[in-house]
């Protein structure tokens, strides 16, 4: 069955283009101009993606996303001309799964879509993990923390549930790009290092001295077995 894909973006040249190269690449496409139409095709049609232009009048992209967050856990591609690390950061605190900075190739864009599908449809099954007090439940799609349900984005949830099967093993950025965010490296390590962060904050008891997920050096991240 064809994936359904809102496609956001307000300049017409690059969403009719963006669009018949979706569309060429097998998806169902939706389209909208500005942040308002986005969220009423949003509401109004079955979305299973949406690529996210940043830069939108009515509403922007970052509140566009922060209220398709409000009720729903659809993969989220945001597209900018920024590259900032500041927009990343924002970007992924609010609920988006992937990064695209603008000019893009759509070849990378259509593999970063079908990677974001795989993650969002691959259902993560198995035992209940426990460390401390962090409990993660794979098959509920749940972790929490002193008995206290935490509120993860679904891909800061794959990165935990990731780090804590192999507890103790160095994973490098490379490795979670591939296993978490299902694409070979594709040159932006900033995903992963942001990804941590926003975890650590919700994890850890201190995040700027964690002892759950640290850091190796010149490596990766390594999960600590408690």
């Amino acid at each position: 069955m064809e994936a359904r894909i809102l496609l956001v973006e307000d300049d017409p040249s690059i969403r009719e283009t963006t669009s018949l190269g979706l569309a060429g690449a097998g998806f169902r496409v939706t389209t909208a101009a500005d942040g308002r139409e986005a969220l009423l095709r949003f509401r109004q049609e079955p979305i299973d993606l949406v690529v996210l232009d940043l830069m939108l009048p009515e509403l922007d992209g970052y509140e566009v996303c922060r209220e398709i967050r409000r009720t729903s856990r659809v993969p989220i591609v945001m597209l900018s001309a920024r590259s900032d690390t500041v927009d990343v950061v924002v970007g992924l605190e609010l609920g988006a799964d992937d990064y695209v900075t603008k000019p893009f190739e759509l070849a990378e864009l259509v593999a970063r879509v079908r990677a974001a599908l795989r993650r969002a449809s691959g259902a993560e099954a198995g035992a209940r993990i426990a460390v401390g007090d962090l409990e993660i439940e794979p098959d509920g799609f749940q972790a929490t923390k002193a008995g206290r349900e935490l509120d993860l984005t679904a891909t800061e949830f794959r990165l935990l549930l990731e780090l804590a099967r192999r507890p103790g093993h160095v994973f490098t950025r490379e490795l979670l790009l591939e296993r978490v965010w299902n694409y070979e490296y594709l040159g932006d390590s900033r995903l992963v290092d942001v990804a941590v962060q926003r975890l650590r904050a919700k994890v850890e008891d201190d995040p700027r001295h964690p002892a759950l997920i640290t850091t190796v050096r010149g490596v990766g991240y390594r999960f600590e077995r408690g």
